[in-house]
């Protein structure tokens, strides 16, 4: 398909709801390993006893880039086996528009990621840019854990 076809058929689904994720687990093994990672171990992620008697929310939470780091493959961004567009070659995270943090979540909470389209404009005859809201949801909880814009540049 062309990149001015694609444009058009995304245009014409902008607020359609692109994907909801399974719900996913994230407990205390997965936090520290991002501690870990990022060298980020403040003792409401980590410290378990503490953050039970110090913490607001009464037990450890998730670093917020934790769940952000998560829109990739909740989303199906790095599914390579289901290309987000026909003739997709690459898929490239090109920034964020903005992003929030409106909700702790607690450690052994489970979230998901729901995406709807939100812009789109063809950079060049190979490439386009898509920019998706998400909202990481935490199950039993009304506000999200995190609300984003994210903008992807499609080749083709």
């Amino acid at each position: 398909m062309a990149v001015d076809d694609m444009v058009k058929e995304i245009t014409e689904k902008l607020g359609e709801e692109t994907d909801l994720s399974d719900w996913l687990l994230v407990d205390q093994t997965t936090i520290n390993a991002f501690a870990g990672a990022t060298r980020d171990h403040q003792w409401i992620h980590v410290d378990v006893d503490r953050a039970a008697k110090e913490s607001p929310f009464g037990q450890t939470v998730a670093h917020g880039f934790l769940t952000l780091s998560l829109i990739p493959g909740l989303s199906g961004m790095v599914d390579a086996t289901k290309p987000a567009y026909p003739g997709l070659k690459l898929a490239v995270n090109y920034g964020l528009n903005r992003v929030r943090f409106p909700n702790p979540v607690v450690a052994g909470s489970k979230v998901r990621c729901r995406s709807k389209l939100v812009g789109v404009e063809k950079i060049s005859d190979d490439c386009i840019q898509v920019v998706k809201g998400v909202t990481i949801e935490i199950e039993g909880q009304e506000k999200p854990g995190c609300a984003a814009e994210t903008v992807s540049r499609y080749y083709f």
